[in-house]
């Protein structure tokens, strides 16, 4: 089962839930930011082209 490990957002305001949220509202810096976590988490970073980076972890447990 996939499950989102961290996200990766313009604006606190527009997300939530228990993952570590990361507020970034230069888009350089936001994807620079949820690619850096995607090799750190070692997950998959998923734009949602609104703003939002998820990064999901899909491995099977």
């Amino acid at each position: 089962m996939a499950k989102i490990v961290a996200i990766v957002t313009d604006a606190h305001d527009r997300v939530g839930g228990g993952a570590p949220i990361f507020v970034e509202p230069d888009k350089v810096k936001r994807e620079s930011t949820a690619f850096l976590l995607e090799k750190i988490l070692d997950a998959i970073a998923h734009d949602l082209k609104d703003g939002n980076y998820i990064l999901v972890d899909h491995r099977s447990e």
